[in-house]
């Protein structure tokens, strides 16, 4: 099999763009929400009024907190060396069956250079499972085997 040519700086720039419009949408309606959780004090608050307001509330928060969560994956993002990698390790571009698995941060799958890709985690189990594996190993995940056929 031959292996396939990836720009791992085009998947970063791709990781990066996905997650900030992930962290903008998420600020997004954090506002939204936190604009409707005020009261106006001037008014008589009835109980539905303020009730409707305290979900709102908790809702801007929730989503504060997946706007904070981006921003660390980010952060993460960028602190990673997606340098050349001759075994599953942080930065790595790992094909595994028909997908590719970066290895950082976790993500939504993406498609990139017509290829599909999903963001993993260090602390996901499947990396676990692979750490440290070089091309042509195999480990078993879930019951199944898997053999990691290229490392970017």
């Amino acid at each position: 099999m031959t292996k396939t040519q990836l720009d791992k700086a085009h998947v970063k720039e791709t990781m990066l763009a996905l997650t900030e419009a992930q962290m903008a949408q998420a600020e997004e309606k954090y506002q939204v929400f936190l604009a409707s959780a005020r009261l106006d004090r001037s008014e008589t608050i009835e109980a539905g009024g303020q009730a409707q307001a305290e979900n709102a509330a908790d809702l801007a928060e929730a989503f504060d907190d997946r706007a904070h969560d981006y921003a660390e994956k980010l952060a993460m993002l960028n602190k990673i060396d997606f340098g050349p990698k001759d075994e599953v390790s942080p930065g790595a571009v790992v094909r595994v069956g028909d997908r590719f698995l970066v290895v950082g941060v976790s993500t939504a799958a993406f498609e990139c250079q017509g290829q599909p890709f999903i963001g993993i985690s260090t602390a996901a189990p499947i990396y676990s499972a692979l750490e440290g594996k070089t091309a042509g190993e195999t480990c078993t995940f879930n019951g199944r085997e898997l053999v990691v056929s290229e490392i970017h």
